[in-house]
């Protein structure tokens, strides 16, 4: 069972436009439309909501990065531990052939169960020698020679939710060996994390504080791949609509679009609503 967890981290907004076909006995006239509709307005107090923007700008980080959502692949939702460098190998190649690295989406994003189960010799981060046995900087280089982005994935607890080594006491070493592999991007979540006191749990809502040390910040549970958890997480993230904004976005968490739990109109409202968020 995996331990409860706080994700500090956007893995990957898609900026899309839903397309709407007219039915093959075209639309109805607007008249008759509108007799079977009832369109309540909003209350004043709710469009000043829908549209506040007050609390964007004081907690961002200012560090120049993340000015638009960012774009890409993360290995969780379809692969989960199942992942090697193959597969990111692989999708970075499908990024490019299919046009969708031309369109912005540049990052592919490892998620857990990248790294051997215990550090190495001076509590060195390393790769599992089974699955990545190239080394990450030799992955980095192949991603970055497509003209993209490697994001990886770490822990502020001491181990990450898969169990593998965490980064709790070893952060400064843990963001060097990263800088020095050629990693653009960290997710960090927060599974076994023994820094949380009991009196501080009020601060599992990052959008709060997040902002002050991340670019993107998790404001809901985990998807799962089925229409109401979709919609439930749409409405959750709802709550933290001001806080979003270049330099510092909200993450609903990741698309699950194409991995088989909803229908084709289901996933295009769900690719439609997460740029809303």
């Amino acid at each position: 069972m995996e331990a409860p967890r706080l994700r500090l981290r956007l893995p990957f907004l898609l900026l899309v436009a839903l397309v709407v076909s007219p039915p093959a006995n075209g639309w109805p006239p607007v008249a008759a439309a509108a007799r079977r509709m009832r369109i309540e307005p909003l209350p004043t107090a709710a469009l000043r909501r829908l549209y506040d923007t007050s609390n964007y700008g004081k907690l961002q980080l200012n560090n120049g990065l993340a000015l638009t959502p960012q774009m890409g692949w993360n290995s969780w939702n379809f692969f989960a531990c199942n992942i090697n460098e193959a597969v990111i190998r692989d999708t970075a190649d499908a990024l490019v052939s299919t046009g969708l690295a031309d369109l912005g989406y540049n990052y592919v994003n490892i998620d857990d169960c990248w790294s051997n189960v215990k550090r190495g010799k001076g509590d060195q981060l390393l790769p599992d020698p089974k699955t990545f046995p190239s080394g990450i900087k030799a992955l980095a280089d192949y991603v970055h020679g497509k003209g993209l982005k490697l994001g990886i994935y770490s822990d502020a607890g001491i181990f990450t939710c898969q169990v593998r080594p965490g980064s709790l006491y070893h952060e400064k070493d843990d963001a060097a060996i990263f800088a020095s592999w050629g990693v653009d991007y960290l997710k960090y979540d927060n599974c076994y994390n023994l820094g949380i006191k009991p009196k501080d749990r009020g601060q599992d809502d990052p959008a709060l504080w997040a902002g002050k040390v991340g670019n993107s910040w998790r404001t809901t549970d985990d998807i799962q791949d089925t229409w109401k958890s979709m919609t439930d997480i749409a409405d959750k993230n709802n709550k933290w609509a001001s806080y979003a904004g270049p330099g510092g976005w909200n993450d609903p968490d990741m698309l699950e679009v194409g991995n088989g739990g909803m229908t084709f109109a289901e996933y295009r409202a769900h690719f439609s609503i997460w740029p809303l968020s």
